[in-house]
C-alpha cells in the first residue's frame, strides 16, 4: 500500500509541462518527498519515513519517470524538455542519487546517450540484440524505425537540456552536477565512433539543436573545431 502511495504521488506531481510558477511548486513537493517530508497526495499524507525502503522507492521511480517523459513527452513535444531538464537538474543538485539513476535509466533506455553502440555477437538472438539497442520487442515484433529514432531523438533531447541547465531558484554556488563537459565528452566520444545508419545522423542533430548554442557560448573556438571536424571528417564516412 505504501509503494502505491508514492507511486501515485509521483504520478500526481511530476508533470513538467507547465510555466515556471508550477515548476516550483513541483520541484518543492518532490524536494520535500526526497527529503522526508509529507505531502498531500489524493487527500492522504504520504511520506518516505514510512517504510525503511521509502526512500529508495521513490528515487527510483524518480528517474524512471524523467527518463520515461523524454522518450514520449519531449518525443511528441520537443519544448517540453527544457521544464523537465530544470526540475531534473535542480533535483540532481539536492540529491545526488537520483541523478545516477537517471542516467542508469537513460543508458539502459538509450545506449547512445554513453554513447555506446552495443556490437552484435555470434550466437546472439537478433531480437535480444535490438533490445540491446534500445528497440521495442513485443511477441516477436520489433517497433518501425520511425517510432524508435523519435524516442531516442526525445531522450537525447532531455539529456542535451539537463547538462545546460540549472535549477534557477535555489542558489547555484557549486559546479552543475552533471554540465556541459559532459557534452563535449559525449561528442568527442561519438566522432570516435563509426556512423550508425540513421541513428546517429539524428542525434547528432537533436543534441546539437538542443545545446549547441551553450556549447558555443562556453567555447566558440572549441565548438567551430568540433563542427569543422564532423563536417570534413566524420560526415564523409557515411
Amino acid at each position: 500500500m505504501m509503494r502505491n502511495d508514492l507511486r501515485l504521488c509521483l504520478l500526481t506531481k511530476l508533470s513538467l509541462s507547465y510555466p515556471g510558477s508550477k515548476l516550483k511548486e513541483i520541484f518543492d513537493r518532490i524536494h520535500g518527498l526526497l527529503s522526508g517530508k509529507s505531502v498531500q497526495s489524493c487527500g492522504c499524507s504520504v511520506s518516505i519515513t514510512l517504510h525503511p525502503q521509502g526512500l529508495d522507492f521513490v528515487q527510483y521511480k524518480l528517474a524512471e519517470k524523467i527518463v520515461k517523459q523524454g522518450e514520449e513527452e519531449v518525443a511528441s513535444h520537443y519544448e517540453a524538455a527544457f521544464p523537465i531538464a530544470a526540475v531534473a537538474s535542480g533535483i540532481w543538485e539536492f540529491h545526488p542519487k537520483v541523478g545516477e539513476l537517471i542516467l542508469a535509466h537513460l543508458h539502459k533506455k538509450c545506449p547512445f546517450s554513453v554513447p555506446f553502440y552495443p556490437a552484435f555477437k555470434e550466437g546472439m538472438a537478433l531480437e535480444d540484440y535490438q533490445r540491446m539497442l534500445g528497440y521495442q520487442v513485443e511477441d516477436s515484433k520489433v517497433e518501425d524505425q520511425e517510432n524508435f529514432l523519435r524516442r531516442m531523438s526525445g531522450m537525447i533531447r532531455l539529456y542535451a537540456a539537463i547538462i545546460q541547465l540549472r535549477w534557477p531558484y535555489e542558489s547555484q554556488q557549486e559546479a552543475h552536477p552533471h554540465g556541459l563537459d559532459h557534452g563535449w565528452r559525449w561528442l568527442a566520444q561519438i566522432v570516435n565512433m563509426e556512423p550508425l545508419p540513421e541513428v546517429t545522423a539524428t542525434l547528432l542533430f537533436d543534441f546539437l539543436e538542443v545545446c549547441g548554442n551553450a556549447l558555443m557560448k562556453e567555447s566558440q573556438v572549441r565548438f567551430w573545431n568540433m563542427m569543422l571536424l564532423l563536417k570534413e571528417d566524420y560526415f564523409p564516412r557515411y
